[in-house]
């Protein structure tokens, strides 16, 4: 804090235009351009401005106004400071920005920082050492920007709170200049020696020692000109072997030249980062598009594009291929062979029969008489149930698929067709025709479907050769099975016996009323009749009709022989029915509703939406699009002249 930064400043500038005094005055950063002019160009600037002198200034927040009196500049950065900040020492982070222009000046751009306070005065929250901290480091911490620390020669050049900010955020000092302020307020026998040569710190960018208008000299309105030429004698007298290498002349020399070497080392970066963003800009408005000249070219080719990139999506040859997830024709394919295979594969052939429903099956199908042989209708009735179930994951296939074909629509407006997102109609009436076709189909390829499966039930074809080979097999496995039972039994009961199923035992075992009671535990005679009460005193009237229908119970051999035979058959049955409609399903679907739109579709949305009538409708441009249009033109215009800017720079000398 009132170390001169102000003072530099404004000596760079040559005029008086920052307000002064003692205190905190800077309360705001000043961000302040100075632009060199020519002689020539001043002249005309000054006849397009209507403005008289050689000097001038512009602020950014009053527009296009242009000051050439240098006071009023000043009293529009303390009214403007006040106007933010309030009148009582507060501060702010708001930039002031003022442009001065000059043929006095080199080009260089400055910011006047607050200067850092310990103690609140005034409005000033009790934080203000911090505020004011984080405000420096806003601007500082800019790798593009150079750190000017200006510390006062009267005080200790170690204890400089400036260097110590700066060393924050550059420890290496690459972009640090010290300057030393107010060398002729030096105690008498001191000198600054030892620092302007950098032997009490070193800085990399180098230390310039500056002599300013005392405040007395600005009250009494001594000029900038004449503080300079008074500032080069004090160095000559005082400090002759550092005189050219110190004072405000040289200060603003080496400012400019290191503002023209960052430039030049930033250029190659900077360059590029034009040509990419140029790049950017130029695919943005390719995207947005030409105006549409020839309406009836434009929605056709529009059409076709979709039409062309939708097949293109199913077949997998899009320009754009998903990779985060499977679309298109790789997910008919998932929903084929994978969904649809497994879910096929985990219906369990026998799943949902017991072995009771299978005795049931083949009592009832033989009728009143005791069957010989097991009757054929009950394997009949019972693949067909098992069949049928087929029917709900094959139509649940044709469901997937359709929500895939439904799903592309929108992957084609969205990374193929991006033009379509000019036209939201159009879009909209692309999406109607393609959804109308989808669900014009789904009945269709529904329908062949549940024929796949109607014709399965419709004749059970016992001789297929898969079929044929199956039974021979098994019926080789169940007479060894049987051999094997036989020589199983145990020594004590007589073979005859065993195999004539002649009941033992007697009927008391388990009561009258229950079925196993009248069938015993051990094996049911062959024509399932209950055994005779062992003695007529015992007996009496059984209601047959109330007896109970088991619900689990031991089955003999011969039953328990009949269901394996029918369950064999059924699941053998069942395995080539449902390799049949593994095969067939995905076929009918891609024959009916994928093929069918893929080669329906350019003819169905040219019939729908080449109509002349419907031209100025779909083809109206989304509002914003016009606008977003002529920005995206015109930064690119603006890039294409930043990039002109840079290839003409040159490193250019003043003074």
């Amino acid at each position: 804090q009132s170390s001169g930064k102000s003072s530099v400043l404004e000596s760079l500038v040559g005029r008086d235009i920052l307000p002064r005094g003692t205190g905190i005055v800077t309360r705001r950063p000043l961000i302040l351009q100075l632009v060199h002019v020519d002689p020539e160009d001043r002249k005309k600037t000054s006849e397009e401005n209507g403005t008289e002198g050689e000097e001038w200034g512009k602020f950014l927040h009053t527009k296009n106004k242009i000051f050439t009196d240098f006071d009023e500049i000043r009293q529009e950065i303390e009214a403007e400071t006040e106007r933010i900040s309030g009148n009582n020492k507060g501060i702010s982070d708001e930039p002031i920005h003022l442009k001065i222009f000059s043929p006095n000046v080199v080009n260089l751009t400055l910011v006047d920082l607050p200067g850092i306070t310990k103690v609140p005065v005034g409005d000033q929250p009790k934080d203000i050492e911090i505020q004011i901290r984080e405000l420096i480091f806003k601007f500082i911490s800019n790798p593009n920007s150079i750190i000017l620390a200006v510390t006062a020669a009267n005080t200790d050049m170690a204890t400089s709170e400036a260097l110590k900010v700066a060393r924050e955020v550059d420890p290496d000092g690459r972009r640090t200049l010290a300057v030393v302020t107010k060398l002729d307020l030096m105690d008498a026998g001191t000198d600054a020696m030892d620092v302007l040569m950098g032997r009490v710190i070193p800085v990399k960018l180098g230390i310039i020692g500056v002599v300013n208008r005392s405040q007395l000299d600005i009250n009494h309105k001594k000029l900038v000109a004449d503080a300079i030429r008074d500032e080069h004698a004090f160095l000559q007298k005082k400090y002759p072997s550092l005189a050219n290498r110190n004072g405000t002349k040289y200060l603003a020399k080496t400012l400019n030249r290191l503002l023209m070497h960052h430039i030049r080392d930033c250029l190659p970066e900077l360059k590029t980062r034009i040509n990419v963003l140029a790049a950017q800009y130029q695919s943005l408005l390719n995207s947005y598009g030409e105006p549409v000249d020839d309406q009836s070219a434009t929605l056709l080719q529009l059409i076709t594009k979709f039409a062309a990139e939708y097949c293109r999506t199913i077949e997998g040859t899009a320009k754009y291929i998903e990779t985060a997830e499977l679309c298109g024709g790789a997910r008919i394919c998932y929903i084929f062979h994978e969904t649809f295979g497994r879910t096929l594969e985990s219906v369990d052939p026998l799943g949902g029969l017991t072995t009771i429903d299978v005795l049931t099956a083949i009592r009832n199908a033989t009728g009143p008489r005791p069957a010989l042989f097991v009757p054929e209708v009950s394997f009949e009735l019972l693949v067909k149930r098992q069949v049928k179930r087929l029917e709900e994951p094959s139509l649940r296939c044709v469901e997937l698929v359709h929500e895939e074909m439904q799903r592309i629509i929108q992957h084609c407006s969205n990374y193929s067709t991006q033009e379509l997102l000019r036209f939201p109609k159009l879009h909209d009436a692309i999406v109607e025709v393609v959804t109308s076709l989808l669900r014009k189909r789904l009945p269709v390829t529904n329908e062949m479907v549940h024929n796949l499966v109607a014709i399965e039930l419709a004749y059970i074809n016992t001789k297929h050769p898969d079929f044929a080979d199956a039974c021979g097999l098994m019926n080789n496995n169940i007479e060894e099975q049987r051999r094997n039972r036989m020589r199983d039994l145990p020594a004590a009961v007589p073979r005859d016996k065993a195999a004539a199923g002649v009941p033992v035992g007697e009927q008391g075992e388990g009561g009258t009323g229950n079925w196993r009671g009248m069938l015993k535990k051990g094996e049911e005679s062959a024509a399932g009749q209950p055994p005779f009460p062992s003695s007529p005193l015992k007996s009496h009237a059984v209601n047959l009709l109330d007896v109970p229908v088991p619900v689990s119970r031991k089955l003999t051999a011969r039953e328990q022989r009949d269901c394996e035979v029918i369950e064999r058959l059924i699941k053998s049955y069942f395995l080539i029915v449902r390799k049949n409609i593994q095969d067939s399903v995905p076929k009918a679907v891609m024959h009916f509703l994928v093929n069918h739109v893929k080669d329906c579709l350019q003819s169905e949305l040219v019939g729908q939406l080449y109509k002349s009538a419907l031209l100025n409708d779909l083809l109206t441009e989304s509002e914003d699009m016009a606008q977003r249009r002529s920005e995206a033109a015109d930064m690119l215009r603006a890039l294409q002249k930043a990039s002109q800017v840079i290839a003409e720079i040159r490193e250019t000398h003043m003074w």
